[in-house]
């Protein structure tokens, strides 16, 4: 097991470049990429950088020439052999060749492409425009890079054994957490962290520690370079990401009112089991649920992923009573701001009811609250999103308003479209 203080201490770039690996991303990424590939591939969109956390000054923690180091030594990455043939030849989700031929060829022979970098008063600016399928893989990386250099920028100032004390109290953290958890009966948890998390060599670790400690209740990781390592589980099937861009190729309100049905119609052709898995809250999960086809119904289940969790599991349940299904065969994935006294919260209220699963994200990965002068390593909220596709700007609203993203008429637009009302503000906290 790798000594990740005195690796920290004894820091060299040769040897942690922060991406290692086109595979170091969210499996559900390289899902959606295939399906953009088939159904989207001449799309041009544009990804930028959003920090909502405006009160952590990444440019003046974050060296410009370093940042652009680490963004370049992504763009030289290509897939290694071994990762095309963990690719090509393994099962996931019981499915083996998930990725096709083309898939395949077309990512063996990608680079990532190129990216723009600014500072902007004591924030960057960085985002990334091309063809749909290229740019969206940008998106952990971008992530992955600013969270870790963060990370590096406090952990320079720190001595070699102040720095094994700080792991040591981290792992002892989780290590807490993970024994809490052991006593949840049926507990079924993944490993959501990679876009937040503290550093990759920290996300391993975890993922061990998890594995090791709940045995078979740990049911994988999304970082697919990790699952591969490990021989764990990829898990992940799709994100805001599909109904933001098809929504903002509409070309009247009728075609953007059926954008979002549109996305999982594609996604129903190409997949099945436990990758039919519905994310209601892009415009607002009740009214998606009230207007979806009959066909949605069926799928396997819903993940919560933004406002009150027990409203949004709650407003499942009855949607699917009502379309005549059995919520006891369906399951509802909790993904959204995670630590261990909500998980034992909501399973403790729907286990029995429906089928419960957890995707534990940057609570898991970067739990170093209270642990330096500050709250230096505390986490915060920074995402890479969509903001524009063939010209016309995304738009997102969430179940949570201060989630929601895209120009103020824009949302207007949106929420009259979708019959969204009044929405309860909730903190954001990663």
């Amino acid at each position: 097991m790798v000594d990740i203080a005195t690796r920290v201490y004894n820091h060299n770039f040769k040897i942690d470049p922060i991406i290692r690996s086109l595979v170091d991303t969210d499996f559900y990424k390289l899902l959606m990429c295939q399906s953009v590939l088939r159904n989207r591939p001449d799309t041009n969109v544009t990804f930028s950088l959003i920090n909502r956390t405006t009160s952590i000054p990444l440019a003046d923690l974050i060296d410009e020439g370093e940042l652009r180091e680490q963004l370049d030594h992504a763009r030289s990455i290509s897939l290694s052999r071994g990762e095309s043939t963990w690719l090509r030849g393994n099962t996931f989700y019981g499915k083996r060749q998930m990725f096709s031929s083309s898939f395949m060829e077309w990512f063996e022979a990608l680079r990532l492409p190129p990216y723009h970098l600014e500072r902007k008063g004591d924030q960057y600016e960085l985002t990334f425009e091309g063809k749909w399928p290229e740019v969206m893989l940008w998106e952990i990386p971008a992530l992955a890079i600013l969270m870790e250099l963060r990370s590096r920028a406090v952990l320079a100032t720190m001595g070699k054994f102040e720095l094994q004390v700080l792991y040591a109290r981290a792992m002892t953290r989780l290590w807490e957490k993970i024994e809490r958890l052991r006593v949840v009966r049926g507990l079924k948890i993944a490993d959501f962290g990679t876009r937040r998390r503290h550093s990759f060599l920290w996300q391993d670790w975890c993922v061990q520690a998890m594995a090791e400690g709940l045995g078979d209740a740990f049911v994988g990781t999304s970082n697919c370079r990790i699952a591969m390592r490990r021989d764990i589980e990829a898990i992940g099937t799709n994100a805001h990401e599909l109904p933001m861009v098809y929504s903002a190729l509409a070309d009247s309100d009728d075609a953007l009112r059926e954008a979002p049905y549109k996305v999982l119609a594609d996604w129903h052709e190409e997949h099945d089991g436990n990758l039919r898995i519905i994310l209601p809250d892009t415009y607002g999960t009740e009214g998606f649920l009230k207007n979806a086809p009959d066909w949605l119904a069926g799928w396997t289940g819903i993940r919560i992923d933004s406002g009150d969790p027990v409203i949004g599991a709650e407003t499942a349940i009855r949607w699917w009573k009502e379309r005549g299904e059995d919520p006891h065969e369906k399951l509802v994935i909790f993904s959204d701001a995670l630590d261990v006294d909500r998980i034992e919260e909501l399973h403790a209220t729907f286990a029995g009811r429906v089928k419960v699963s957890f995707g534990w994200g940057t609570l898991l990965t970067n739990d170093f609250r209270g642990f330096v002068a500050g709250d230096g390593l505390a986490p915060f909220s920074l995402v890479c999103k969509a903001v524009a596709a063939d010209g016309r700007p995304t738009v997102k609203l969430s179940d949570n308003p201060n989630k929601a993203m895209g120009p103020a008429d824009e949302i207007a637009r949106y929420k009259r479209i979708f019959g969204v009302g009044e929405q309860e503000k909730l903190e954001v906290i990663v």
